[in-house]
C-alpha cells in the first residue's frame, strides 16, 4: 500500500515536472509581442512601436550624450517602443498579451486565475526589457521602463503619479527636476515646480509632438494636480516587482526541482523492493 502511494506520488511529480518543461519549451517557440495592432487599438495616431532588437539598442546612452540629451532622446525612444493601447476598454485580456500566458511564465498566469487581483488580469510588467519585448502599455509601462534605464545610467530619478498620467522627474547635473513623458514622447524642459505652477506651459510641448489640443489641455490638467512621489520600480510596484523576479527566476529550476523528487522517490523505492 505505502508502495502504492509513493508510486502514484512519483508518478504527479514527474509528469508535472514534464508538463511544466513542455510549457516553457513551447514558449520559446513564441512571441510576447501582441499581432495585429491596428490603429483603432490604440490612443495615439501611427503608434506601431519599433521591433524589440531596435528598440534595446537605442535606449543605450550614447558616449557624447550628456544626462539632459540621453534622458530627452530615450523618452522619444521608449515612446515609440511602447505602443499606448486601450487599456482598460480593451475586453479581452489575451488578445494583446495583457494577461501573460501560460507559455510565458506559469506563476503569473496562475496568479491570474486563482486570484482576484487586477494587476494581474492585465498585467504590467516591472522589467523593462520584457516591457519592451511585449511593446504595449500605458503611462505607468513608459515611465517605469524609463526610470530604469536612468537609474541603470546613474541619472537620479523618480516615478511621478499625478491624476490621469505618469511621468518621470529626473535630476541633471545642475540639480535641475525635470519632467519627461515617455508616454507621449514629450521632455520637458521645465522643473516640477515650474509645470505645478504653470502647467498650461507643456501645452505647446504637447501639440508640437503631434498631440492634439485636447490631449494637451488633459495633460496639463494632470500635471497641474496633485503629485506621489515614487523612488523607482522597487517602490512603484513593490510587491509585484519581487514576485515577477521570483516567477522568472524560478521558472526552469522548479520543474527539474520536481524532476529531481520523482527521481529520488523512484530510487528509494527500488532500493526498499530489494
Amino acid at each position: 500500500m505505502f508502495n502504492k502511494i509513493r508510486s502514484i506520488v512519483f508518478f504527479i511529480f514527474l509528469s508535472f515536472g514534464i508538463i511544466l518543461t513542455s510549457i516553457n519549451l513551447y514558449g520559446l517557440t513564441q512571441e510576447i509581442r501582441p499581432k495585429g495592432l491596428v490603429e483603432e487599438n490604440l490612443r495615439f495616431a501611427n503608434d506601431e512601436p519599433i521591433i524589440y532588437e531596435q528598440a534595446i539598442k537605442e535606449v543605450e546612452k550614447l558616449p557624447e550624450e550628456n544626462n539632459e540629451e540621453y534622458a530627452s532622446r530615450l523618452t522619444k525612444v521608449v515612446s515609440k517602443s511602447i505602443a499606448h493601447i486601450h487599456w482598460n476598454e480593451e475586453q479581452n485580456p489575451h488578445r494583446f498579451n495583457q494577461q501573460i500566458p501560460i507559455w510565458e511564465n506559469y506563476f503569473i498566469f496562475l496568479m491570474s486565475k486563482v486570484t482576484s487581483i487586477p494587476e494581474y488580469q492585465k498585467y504590467h510588467f516591472a522589467d523593462y526589457r520584457r516591457s519592451l519585448k511585449r511593446g504595449i502599455g500605458v503611462c505607468g509601462d513608459a515611465s517605469m521602463v524609463m526610470s530604469q534605464l536612468l537609474n541603470k545610467n546613474g541619472i537620479p530619478n523618480q516615478i511621478l503619479s499625478y491624476p490621469g498620467h505618469v511621468v518621470v522627474a529626473a535630476k541633471m547635473d545642475d540639480q535641475r527636476e525635470l519632467l519627461f513623458d515617455p508616454d507621449f514622447g514629450v521632455a520637458v524642459p521645465y522643473t516640477v515646480k515650474q509645470v505645478s505652477a504653470s502647467p498650461d506651459l507643456i501645452k505647446p510641448l504637447y501639440i508640437a509632438a503631434g498631440h492634439t489640443v485636447g490631449d494637451a489641455n488633459t495633460i496639463s490638467r494632470s500635471l497641474g494636480g496633485d503629485i506621489e512621489r515614487w523612488n523607482g520600480v522597487t517602490h512603484f510596484i513593490t510587491n509585484k516587482y519581487y514576485f515577477e523576479k521570483v516567477a522568472y527566476w524560478l521558472k526552469w529550476p522548479f520543474p527539474i526541482f520536481l524532476f529531481c523528487i520523482a527521481i529520488f522517490i523512484r530510487l528509494k523505492t527500488k532500493k526498499e523492493e530489494k
